[in-house]
């Protein structure tokens, strides 16, 4: 199953290091079953969005952690890919960028053709042949249509999906400069999110993230003095705040911190698939480990 990752510190730009060939419970030794990309979106200081990302297992890609262990940014996005749909190229990698906005999601949309005839030209936006991007491409259609406001174009473009095609899950995180989104829909996949306080609830200590399951680990000495707001696949240590999110939760973190969530999706989706009616390749990609 795909993993996420995404972290706000906002307004101040820390480190995230992704600890990639580090101990047992680490990325590096969980990519080994998630083997189909790794990527890190971040922000510069100018809001420029920038993306490492490659078509291979996180334990091959040292560059990936030797960057993030220099960047700094006020969010972060990464993604660890088991393919559902696509090759394995950089173009089919998350996270995707659109319109100075990063995305990345864990999930299967079938009906593509559909959603391509739906895209119309905002089609030219996809670059791959992800589910994924073209879910990308349709929210910022919508916010390109409206008013710019992100949680209402996420929420057009999941509404529409779960109306008009067949769905196993929409998870996604969506990061801005300064801003964080993150859906769960429906109850397929779990997503979990912690407001960190400074230090943690241990007080002083630098964010240090170690997933029980596995997938990820995450460290940055800079958290013990800045709180964070943390969103992922799985709960990452042994903080007593993290919480699921709810099926149909679109949760926003914004500039100044702050969380707000809404049961965005109430309804189940008009379609809903189960691991038997996925592809083999997909379901291969969908299951637990």
């Amino acid at each position: 199953m795909c993993r996420l990752f995404g972290m706000s510190s906002s307004p101040r730009r820390t480190r995230a290091t992704f600890w990639l060939l580090d101990a047992p419970d680490s990325l590096s030794d969980q990519s080994h079953r998630d083997p189909d990309g790794t990527g890190l979106g971040f922000f510069d200081t100018d809001g420029t969005p920038r993306l490492h990302k490659a078509p291979i297992a996180a334990y091959a890609d040292r560059a990936f952690a030797e960057e993030a262990e220099q960047v700094r940014s006020a969010t972060f996005l990464a993604h660890i890919r088991f393919a559902s749909t696509g090759g394995l190229e950089r173009r089919n990698t998350h996270p995707f960028e659109q319109d100075g906005r990063l995305f990345a999601h864990n999930g299967v949309i079938e009906g593509l053709d559909r959603l391509d005839a739906e895209l119309g030209p905002a089609r030219s936006l996809v670059g791959g042949d992800t589910d994924s991007e073209r879910f990308f491409a349709l929210i910022t259609r919508e916010l390109r249509s409206g008013d710019g406001d992100v949680a209402g174009g996420i929420v057009r473009a999941a509404r529409w999906i779960a109306r008009n095609l067949p769905v196993y899950a929409l998870n996604m995180v969506l990061t801005t400069p300064q801003g964080l989104w993150a859906l769960r829909y429906p109850d397929t996949h779990a997503l979990y999110v912690l407001e960190r306080g400074r230090g943690g609830h241990h007080g002083d200590r630098h964010l240090d993230h170690s997933g029980t399951a596995g997938r990820m680990r995450v460290h940055s000495a800079d958290l013990a003095a800045a709180p964070a707001v943390v969103v992922a696949s799985e709960r990452m240590d042994d903080n007593p705040g993290w919480r699921p999110m709810e099926s149909g939760e679109l949760l926003h973190a914004a500039p100044d911190l702050r969380v707000t969530s809404t049961i965005a999706l109430p309804d189940e989706p008009a379609h809903r698939l189960g691991i038997r009616d996925l592809r083999p390749q997909a379901a291969a990609s969908q299951k637990a480990r």
